[in-house]
């Protein structure tokens, strides 16, 4: 790695750790020739990823685009921005696991929604709203009802 100051190579790792996220690896390093320090990151690089619209359309994959839909479904609710980044970072670490160039963004948002129901119900019925196109209330009652009976079921496993 050569040095940002003297621009000589060779410097060498002074220390490493891992970033909280776990997705990179922090080194700080020292330059042998003037003895000045910096930092670099060293990152896994990720394949490239297209989204597969219902329309037939492709896009690249933008986790921005997850994280502003999950954050206008937590809006109000008593949930972090922690928890809110931990979970985008779930979901796009499952769809990038899968190893394939195209995933299919029906694909994304039913994982989106899985992750959802089970951190609030609130916000995964109005994440589910906007994702299944509710036409009517019927269609809105169905999926409350769903979550309510899982809901039951759960505590009846207590």
């Amino acid at each position: 790695m050569n040095c940002p100051y003297c621009k000589r190579p060779d410097s060498r790792v002074v220390d490493t750790r891992a970033s909280e996220d776990g997705l990179s690896i922090r080194r700080r390093r020292e330059c042998p020739f003037c003895g000045k320090r910096f930092t670099t990151y060293e990152v896994i690089e990720k394949l490239p990823l297209m989204v597969v619209k219902h329309d037939g359309r492709r896009e690249a994959f933008k986790r921005e685009k997850i994280l502003q839909g999950i954050i206008r479904s937590c809006q109000k609710r008593n949930i972090s921005m922690e928890r809110i980044n931990q979970l985008v970072n779930e979901v796009e670490r499952e769809i990038r696991n899968k190893m394939l160039a195209e995933v299919p963004s029906s694909e994304i948002g039913e994982c989106v929604m899985q992750k959802l129901r089970a951190l609030d119900g609130v916000a995964y019925i109005r994440f589910a709203s906007v994702y299944r196109k509710f036409d009517d209330i019927s269609n809105f009652l169905e999926e409350l009802k769903e979550l309510q009976q899982a809901a039951q079921a759960e505590t009846g496993k207590q």
